[in-house]
């Protein structure tokens, strides 16, 4: 029985079959958010809903009893736990909120689809490489923030009257959302040089740190990618080996076979 629950849990028809159950939850979801289908199809996508949910816990059920311990020592696993966990907390009174957190449940299609794995594994095999360029960044904005508040702050002191203020204001200029006609162009008309202080500052947090971030992630990800292919070709070597191991044992069955009927013919 449990070796027949793997066979099936390991195959290519059941991951689309959760794969689609995963696409229609998050459809009847998005529904879910609309007061005037809820007035026409409410009960019905209710009932979707706790039926996906249904499907979702005999699958977490199904790997726990096929996997057992083993099951916990995946992490994706436990990613998939975790979330079918959240949506069986009853969402009443403090737990309210986690109706909202119902859908976490697409989420899911990161554990189940192999290019998604990739990404987030990459994303993750690059966080210590970002430590670093997060503390560059943060250094950047402390002394650029504390050279603004005290080169602007007494003129504008909505932007820049204090370091918080400073900060922020830096942030939405790294962003480039309304940096030019927003803030600097103000600032220029009281203080003319003001962009020999902005300038390098875009120049430096913009197109120079966050590069690094984006450079950081892209080697991660071509590392993890480099991983999965050594680990398929190693998995293909191996079942080449058997293979051949398999093809040499039946040559010296075939040839002690015709051995066996020359020797009974003569």
């Amino acid at each position: 029985m449990r070796d027949r629950l793997k066979t099936i849990l390991s195959s290519n028809a059941w991951e689309r079959l959760i794969i689609a159950v995963i696409l229609i939850n998050s459809v009847t979801l998005g529904l879910e958010t609309s007061p005037a289908v809820m007035q026409v199809m409410g009960p019905l996508l209710v009932t979707l809903d706790r039926l996906i949910l249904a499907i979702f816990v005999i699958e977490i059920a199904a790997r726990l009893y096929t996997f057992r311990l083993a099951f916990f020592r995946d992490p994706w696993s436990i990613f998939d736990f975790s979330i079918v966990a959240i949506a069986l907390i009853p969402a009443t009174g403090p737990f309210q909120v986690l109706r909202a957190l119902r859908v976490l449940r697409i989420l899911r299609l990161i554990s189940i689809v192999p290019s998604l794995r990739r990404v987030i594994g990459g994303l993750i095999a690059a966080l210590p490489g970002m430590g670093s360029i997060i503390v560059l960044l943060f250094m950047l904005f402390y002394v650029a923030a504390v050279m603004a508040t005290k080169l602007y702050g007494a003129t504008f002191p909505d932007w820049f009257g204090n370091l918080g203020a400073s900060t922020y204001s830096l942030f939405q200029i790294m962003t480039l959302e309304s940096w030019s006609m927003g803030i600097v162009r103000p600032v220029m008309e009281v203080h003319p040089y003001a962009w020999l202080f902005f300038v390098p500052f875009i120049l430096l947090s913009t197109y120079s740190v966050l590069n690094l971030f984006i450079g950081v992630i892209v080697s991660a990800m071509q590392e993890q990618s480099m991983a999965d292919t050594d680990a398929d070709l190693k998995t293909l070597h191996v079942d080449n080996a058997e293979l051949l191991r398999e093809m040499q044992a039946l040559r010296s069955e075939i040839a002690a076979l015709r051995a066996e009927r020359t020797a009974a013919g003569a």
